[in-house]
């Protein structure tokens, strides 16, 4: 069952669960940053086939990550914008040092729910 979301700020907390492995992470990290240099050297000195690549740099890690280490769907496949921002927000807060408390706020959220407690309690 896909769930529906009607808010990215509904969305990221999701995202963040679905990514809580660090090792799934590190996939998104090395395929979001070298799909990034791919598309970069696509855009500056060519050739135009190297941003085909680019995608596959980019996304192939990360779906390696989802099916053998979380177990999961890619939210690629059911919000594809929100999961492409997501994606080089969570490069952006790794880089930055600040991935770790957005990433406990969101799996202590669904620890809160699976055990019947509402957040606000």
């Amino acid at each position: 069952m896909t769930e529906r979301f009607s808010t990215y700020g509904d969305f990221w907390p999701h995202y963040l669960r679905e990514h809580a492995r660090p090792q799934t992470r590190a996939l998104h990290y090395a395929g979001t940053l070298a799909g990034l240099l791919l598309l970069g050297f696509a855009v500056v000195i060519g050739p135009w086939w190297l941003a085909l690549v680019a995608l596959l740099a980019g996304y192939g890690p990360a779906w390696i990550g989802h099916a053998l280490i979380e177990r999961n769907r890619p939210a690629t496949f059911t919000h594809p914008v929100w999961s492409l921002l997501s994606d080089f927000r969570m490069v952006y807060l790794w880089m930055t040092g600040h991935l770790g408390p957005e990433l406990a706020g969101a799996l202590a959220m669904a620890s809160e729910d699976s055990s019947g407690n509402s957040p606000g309690r």
